[in-house]
C-alpha cells in the first residue's frame, strides 16, 4: 500500500458543546464504529478510532469498497448496522468476534454499511490540509457513483435544518449533530469539530456497586454504582452505571452504602447473574466483558432501596447507551416508581429518509 496518507491515522475528534453553533457545516452524528478506510487497488484496510485494524471483521465491506470506491483513496466515516427501525449498535458489537467462521456468518446475517463523511486523500493528493468545504465537495464527487452499502452522509449549512435533525433523527437511533468549521483542515486526534448530543435525566434504583480498580483493604473506594429500572413485568432491569466520582467521594460512598449491603440470607434481584442462561434476553451485571475477558465485572449487591437521579444521552435497547452521570439522591422517590415509563420516547424516523437506500 502506497498512499499520500498512510495508516495508521487517528481520526479527527469533536468536543461537546451544549447548543448547535452558527456558521458551520452540519451533519448527523452516526452511532457506530468510527473508521478510516485506506484503499490502494485491491488492498483495503479499515482502521479504528484507536488506530487498530478492523478489516477482518467486515469482509462484506472490504469487497464493497473494492467495487465502489476509487482505486486509491482514504476516507473517514462510520461503520453502522442499519435496520428498518434504525441503527443497531448491539448487533454491530457482535461483529467483533475472534472466529472467522462466526465473522463470515454475521457478515451475511447482519451486514454492515459505511457512512462516509470526510476525504483525506484521493489518488496522489493529500486533502488533509484543505478546508472542509473543499474536502466535502471532492468527497461528493468521489462517491457520486458509489452504491450500497457505501453511503455519503447528508450535510447542511442551514442551522434550522440542523436543529430539526437534532430532534427528529434520534428516532432512528442517531447520536445528535456534528458541526464542522467550513475552513477547518483535517487534524488527526484533535478536537476541532463540535458535537451536540441529547442529555436527559432519569430516576434509577441503586442495586449495587463495583470497587474501584485502586481500591485496597486499607483504603476501600467505590468505583461505580449499578443502576436499575423496573420493566413491565415488575423485574428490576440493569440499565447502566455511574462512575465519575472524585477520590474523596469514592471513599465517602463506602460508608454511605454500608447500611444497604445484603445480610446473610437476603435475596437480590440480580442474584442469578452467575447463571449464564440468565443473561439470555437481558443485560445483567457480573458477566465477562466481551471486549476484555480479564476485566473483573463482579459487583457488591445492595438492597434496592435508594433512588438516584442520573443524566444520560439515549437508550440502546433497554440500557443507557453511554456512561450515565450522577445528579443527586432522590430520597423522595420510591424504588418501585422507577420504571421505563418515565423515559422520554423520541419520534420514530426511518433511516431511508436520511440516506436513501440505508435501512431498507
Amino acid at each position: 500500500m502506497k498512499l499520500p496518507v498512510m495508516p495508521p491515522v487517528a481520526p479527527m475528534l469533536a468536543k461537546s458543546v451544549p447548543t448547535i453553533p452558527p456558521g458551520a457545516s452540519y451533519e448527523p452524528k452516526w452511532d457506530g464504529f468510527r473508521c478510516i478506510v485506506f484503499r490502494d487497488g485491491d488492498e483495503v484496510e479499515l482502521g479504528s478510532r484507536n488506530e487498530r485494524p478492523m478489516t477482518r471483521y467486515f469482509p462484506e465491506l472490504v469487497e464493497a469498497m473494492r467495487a465502489e470506491l476509487p482505486e486509491r483513496c482514504v476516507l473517514d466515516g462510520e461503520i453502522v448496522i442499519a435496520t428498518d427501525t434504525g441503527l443497531d449498535f448491539e448487533a454491530l458489537q457482535q461483529r467483533i468476534h475472534p472466529a472467522k467462521s462466526r465473522v463470515d456468518l454475521l457478515a451475511q446475517q447482519t451486514p454492515a454499511s459505511f457512512i462516509a463523511f470526510d476525504l483525506l486523500a484521493l489518488d496522489d493528493e493529500d486533502y488533509t490540509r484543505r478546508p472542509f468545504s473543499e474536502r466535502r465537495a471532492a468527497l461528493e464527487g468521489t462517491l457520486a457513483s458509489a452504491g450500497t452499502p457505501i453511503h455519503l452522509t447528508p450535510t447542511t449549512t442551514d442551522i434550522d435544518v440542523a436543529n430539526r435533525w437534532f430532534v427528529e433523527l434520534e428516532g432512528a437511533h442517531l447520536d445528535g449533530v456534528i458541526a464542522k468549521p467550513l475552513d477547518g483542515t483535517y487534524q488527526p486526534d484533535k478536537r476541532v469539530m463540535f458535537k451536540i448530543k441529547h442529555v436527559r435525566t432519569a430516576d434509577c434504583v441503586l442495586a449495587g456497586f463495583r470497587w474501584h480498580k485502586t481500591s485496597t483493604d486499607e483504603q476501600p473506594l467505590v468505583g461505580s454504582l449499578l443502576l436499575g429500572l423496573y420493566n413491565d413485568d415488575g423485574a428490576l432491569q440493569h440499565v447502566g452505571v455511574v462512575g465519575a466520582f472524585t477520590a474523596k467521594r469514592r471513599a465517602e460512598l463506602v460508608d454511605e452504602l454500608e447500611p444497604l449491603r445484603l445480610g446473610d440470607g437476603d435475596e437480590h434481584p440480580w442474584s442469578q447473574w452467575s447463571d449464564a442462561a440468565a443473561h439470555e434476553g437481558q443485560r445483567l451485571p457480573g458477566s465477562v466483558s466481551r471486549w476484555n475477558a480479564t476485566k473483573d465485572l463482579s459487583f457488591v449487591p445492595l438492597r434496592p432501596e435508594r433512588v438516584l437521579e442520573v443524566k444520560y444521552e439515549h437508550m440502546e435497547g433497554t440500557r443507557f447507551r453511554h456512561l450515565a452521570h450522577f445528579v443527586r439522591w432522590r430520597d423522595d422517590r420510591t424504588p418501585e416508581s422507577c420504571t421505563y415509563e418515565q423515559l422520554e420516547q423520541p419520534l420514530t424516523y426511518a433511516l431511508d429518509d436520511i440516506v436513501p437506500g440505508l435501512g431498507g
